[in-house]
């Protein structure tokens, strides 16, 4: 069944990651006292416009005055400089350097996952993306210098990493999209939901499970969709995408009915208040609330057949069936399960129209209602024979 999950739309790329002069950053700080010669040097590096002028002083500064922390600055100049150049090898090599002398460098982790965006490389950009978050994890959950108070520490944390917002939520989106756009389900799963374990307080992490379970659907891995849904509808009781997944599975095993009936009447009053997505038009909103709303009533319904309430069953698909008509593996389903609904209740006439329907689009249940519509054929013989 075609799913339609919320895209997060990459904002424009951030500037470069610069060092702050007041030691709010994450990664080691190298004071540079104002007029002093690695000032003036640094100065004379920004005012320059000429690329071979701006190399040619950074390599000047790198060879008399990038000794010792002084380094930092200078591999950080080096790294500039070749993102601005398109250069990606040279940024990665000076950026891998950068690494080495100050491994929770930040502002450095930042520059790499652009160098990576930039260059379209998902393995480098996966590469530096896990050490932005191991940076953040433990900044997080470092404790407090010695001589500083721990709420005082706590404040200069908090401070620090909303200044860095957007370039977490730059990481975490360029992450989020490549392990999206990955064709291979089983992949893209595994990715997503290491996605969330990577960033589990970033706003996109239960989009990433939604996303991960769905995958494992697509996939066939039942109990790995199993296990990222229950895990996903524990934390939040209101993730529509889970409560119709899981309706729908349950419901088509014949399996937790009861469940299956509350989890599909409570996305429906979900979707009824759900708020449009920043990005979306009108249309596209109003399509995915259709959608949703005609999977949730054909769950609903398939749970009252389950139940042997055929009638509630077949009002369940009549209202659904509208709502589907833009997806046609959705809507011939709903159409077939409406047809046997309409048998029980021994609505023959409406029972084969419902084959009918099903039978009209290309989806799953195409061949398995052409093939009930024939037992209409048979039955209609044998009366004249």
């Amino acid at each position: 069944m075609k799913r339609i999950l919320r895209v997060i739309c990459l904002l424009g790329l951030v500037g470069f990651a610069l060092r702050t002069a007041d030691g709010q950053q994450i990664g080691k700080f190298v004071p540079i006292a104002a007029g002093s010669d690695e000032d003036r040097a640094l100065t004379e590096i920004n005012a320059a416009t000429d690329p071979a002028q701006k190399l040619a002083l950074i390599d000047k500064f790198a060879a008399s005055l990038g000794k010792g922390d002084m380094e930092i600055v200078a591999d950080e100049q080096y790294v500039n400089y070749y993102i601005a150049q398109k250069d990606y090898a040279k940024a990665f090599e000076y950026g891998d350097k950068l690494f080495v002398l100050d491994p929770d460098n930040f502002a450095n982790a930042v520059n790499m996952v652009r160098a990576a965006n930039e260059k379209g490389d998902a393995e480098k950009l996966m590469t530096y993306g896990e050490k932005a978050a191991g940076i953040l994890q433990r900044y997080k959950a470092a404790p407090a210098p010695a001589g500083m108070e721990a709420p005082m520490w706590q404040k200069q944390q908090a401070d620090t990493l909303a200044n860095d917002k957007d370039n977490i939520t730059y990481i975490e989106q360029s992450i989020y999209l490549t392990d999206y756009h990955n064709p291979n389900p089983a992949k893209r799963a595994e990715m997503m939901t290491h996605f969330a374990q990577l960033f589990p307080d970033s706003p996109y992490a239960g989009q990433a499970l939604g996303v991960a379970a769905t995958s494992y659907q697509q996939a066939q891995n039942v109990p790995k969709m199993l296990e990222v849904a229950n895990g996903l509808l524990a934390k939040d009781p209101n993730n529509i995408g889970m409560l119709l997944l899981l309706s729908d599975y349950y419901s088509e095993k014949g399996e937790q009915l009861d469940k299956t009936e509350v989890w599909a009447k409570k996305a429906i009053a979900l979707l009824g208040t759900a708020q449009k997505p920043d990005g979306a038009t009108d249309e596209q909103w109003q399509q995915q609330v259709s959608l949703q709303k005609g999977l949730a009533l054909s769950a609903l319904g398939e749970t009252n057949i389950q139940k042997k309430d055929n009638a509630q069953a077949a009002d369940n698909f009549k209202a659904a069936a509208p709502l589907l008509k833009q997806d046609e593996g959705s809507y011939g389903r709903n159409q077939y399960r409406l047809g046997f609904a309409l048998l029980n209740l021994k609505k023959n006439a409406e029972a084969k129209e419902a084959f009918t329907q099903s039978a009209s689009v290309n989806s799953p249940y195409k061949a398995l209602a052409q093939a009930k519509l024939k037992t209409f054929d048979t039955a209609a013989a044998k009366q004249k024979s």
